[in-house]
């Protein structure tokens, strides 16, 4: 068995700064003075120097909708092609059980990607119009 060397370089120890004067210098690489060179110094997160920061100088007023938008995972035809049998039900338990869709409160959309010649009923999972007339079209059917 042949001894393997790795060539001078490639394995760097981790610098750990702000430790003494040893680790990389008189200022351990944080510069000269001031508040980021010390322990705990630092200033907080959109911190500006004094200056109004950019949070406060914009304006925020009326209502957004956006914390409470709600956004489908797709389903394609094709997925459920592969992975149900004839005759099963399709609805959110089965689609997270066979890994379609993930997380508890995800809501699924079945879109119209590939073809679908199984019997599927569905149950309480959004379709587009293109992928009903599909399920339809197989024998399956929408509740």
């Amino acid at each position: 068995m042949a001894l393997i060397v790795k060539p001078y370089g490639a394995t760097k120890k981790k610098t750990i700064v702000g430790r003494g004067a040893s680790s990389k210098g008189r200022a351990c690489g944080r510069g000269h003075d001031g508040q980021n060179s010390r322990s705990g110094g630092g200033v907080r997160l959109g911190f500006e120097g004094g200056q109004m920061p950019l949070y406060r100088r914009l304006a925020s007023r009326g209502f957004s909708n956006y914390p409470f938008k709600v956004t489908a995972q797709a389903v394609s035809l094709a997925d459920l092609e592969v992975s149900y049998e004839n005759g099963e039900v399709v609805n959110a338990e089965t689609l997270r059980g066979k890994g379609l869709i993930k997380g508890r409160d995800t809501v699924a959309k079945i879109l119209c990607n590939g073809e679908l010649t199984k019997k599927l009923t569905i149950e309480g999972v959004k379709c587009s119009a293109a992928a009903a007339e599909k399920i339809k079209a197989a024998g399956g059917e929408i509740k």
